[in-house]
């Protein structure tokens, strides 16, 4: 069973990394990675010492476009 809900549903800001690499279809690691070098296409917003990644960017990385 799939732990996250699809991304259309999502209504929240940002995700947590695990979640952003689910759907980006990459390794959790690959996420961090683009985080610390600021070289990913996307980058996070930490929150508290997290990394919150933005869903409209993703929907916009995906194709999907930004949410209204």
């Amino acid at each position: 069973m799939n732990p996250f809900p699809p991304l259309d549903l999502v209504a929240r800001p940002t995700v947590p990394t695990d979640q952003a690499a689910h759907y980006l279809l990459r390794k959790p690691q690959t996420l961090r990675g683009w985080a610390c070098k600021e070289d990913g296409p996307i980058r996070p917003i930490r929150i508290n010492g997290r990394l919150g990644w933005p869903v409209a960017e993703i929907r916009r990385l995906l194709g999907g476009g930004a949410a209204q």
